[in-house]
């Protein structure tokens, strides 16, 4: 879709401390695809994370209700608001096109950058409907940026000051060419509440898989273990509101609690995940198994709501709620050590991000196995099979080919985009990270 008009694009370049990096003449207009090598070239040669921000105006439609919304006096709303103003002054292009108050602001990590904070973390999700993007006029049906946008850089723009600790370098940095916007506790902010936001849409998505399952199943411990999980949803909400506040976590939150049933679930997992290795490890190579067989150790696999898809699911709700803790813990980390904090936060996260990458890899791998299994038939001393018997094989034959659909195991990180939607009174809404 375009908009029919061409809109420019203001675009910063953000470091998180100073760096030297080749020089871009502010005001030369470039292409979308050119704006993707440059952030490809700053993320190799720059020895500090450097993101890129966008303004574009705001869609008429949006879903609020998919991010995490934060008032005007939030750290990462004041970040933005200074930023913004102090932008304005040296500006016109910026001044013109955040006039109105209301804009999408959208920041690029690269993936290099990602990287260091887990590959997992943002990975491409299946949506029902609408795709994962919120822009109505400036991005098309794949999730592109339309061509029409002219992207314009903006060098020199004083940054938004530290703001209650959440870090001490913020300003503008020249040295050795290009000038970079230093604005570590931006930066920081905005990865983490995206972040966040994409692993509590993870949670949703988990929840409604679970839901219908269970409707299905009606498997009482798999339900209360799926209420268990659900229930720690409002402390680490709680814990989210209060980071984001640059508040102090307290025992009253029940964090720990929630931390508690986390890992218990995840504990569970890991030995499901070694009994599921262990029988698909026993199976004969290269040869047809029987469903009898498999069912024995994946109980329901051939069922649209069994044990063993109710049991992924449960796994997948329990990273995700165990994402968004890592997330925390690394804010919190961060921001007790003002002088650096993007660099202790990634340190923070990527320690936690590396478990919960390698069980949702080896899960993937679980059923990307199993997909490619070929059903035979089953042992009968009656030489004609039932139509039932028949219908039975080829729907099991079906599911079990389907469970590798969507599964990404170990795959490539890409650029990650946090989009902001800012209104006229200060207050953002912080979306789910999305890969570019």
């Amino acid at each position: 879709m375009t908009d029919g008009h061409n809109t420019i694009v203001p675009v910063w370049t953000l470091a998180t401390a100073d760096v030297r990096v080749p020089r871009l003449t502010a005001g030369e207009s470039m292409t979308a695809e050119r704006l993707a090598e440059l952030r490809g070239v700053l993320a190799v040669l720059a020895d500090e994370p450097i993101v890129t921000l966008e303004v574009h105006p705001l869609p008429d439609r949006i879903d609020r209700g998919r991010g995490i919304p934060l008032d005007a006096a939030s750290p990462l709303a004041q970040h933005l608001s200074q930023f913004i103003t102090q932008s304005t002054r040296s500006s016109l292009t910026t001044a013109k096109a955040t006039a109105s108050g209301e804009n999408l602001y959208r920041m690029v990590v690269p993936a290099k950058v990602a990287a260091q904070f887990g590959q997992g973390i943002v990975r491409p999700m299946a949506s029902k409907g609408a795709t994962g993007g919120i822009y109505s006029a400036l991005v098309d049906s794949s999730g592109k940026i339309a061509s029409n946008a002219k992207f314009v850089p903006v060098n020199g723009a004083a940054a938004a000051g530290a703001v209650g600790g959440a870090g001490a370098t913020a300003g503008a940095a020249a040295a050795g060419g290009m000038a970079l916007t230093v604005a570590a506790p931006l930066v920081l902010m905005a990865v983490a509440v995206g972040a966040s936001a994409h692993a509590d849409h993870k949670r949703q998505q988990a929840i409604e898989h679970i839901t219908e399952l269970l409707e299905q199943l009606q498997e009482d411990k798999l339900d209360d273990e799926r209420s268990a999980l659900d229930g720690c949803r409002s402390a680490i909400d709680k814990a989210t509101a209060i980071l984001l506040d640059q508040g102090k976590l307290g025992v009253s939150l029940g964090l720990d609690s929630a931390v508690h049933t986390i890992d218990t679930t995840l504990s569970k997992a890991k030995g499901r995940l070694d009994r599921w290795q262990s029988a698909l490890d026993e199976l004969p190579e290269g040869k047809a198994v029987e469903l009898g067989t498999l069912t024995k150790s994946f109980p329901g696999i051939d069922d649209h709501g069994g044990t063993f898809r109710t049991h992924v699911e449960i796994t997948s709700l329990a990273i995700a709620l165990k994402r968004r803790v890592a997330i925390l813990q690394a804010v919190e980390h961060a921001q007790s050590d003002p002088g650096n904090p993007f660099e202790n936060f990634i340190r923070a996260l990527k320690l936690d991000q590396q478990h919960l990458d390698e069980l949702e890899s080896s899960i993937a791998g679980v059923l990307v196995r199993l997909s490619a299994l070929e059903l035979a038939r089953p042992n009968s001393l009656r030489p004609v099979f039932t139509p039932g018997e028949v219908d039975r094989l080829m729907n099991a034959a079906y599911r079990i080919r389907k469970l590798g659909d969507g599964v990404t195991a170990n795959s490539r990180t890409t650029d990650v985009a946090i989009e902001m939607a800012r209104d006229k009174d200060g207050s953002v809404v912080v979306f789910p990270a999305l890969p570019v």
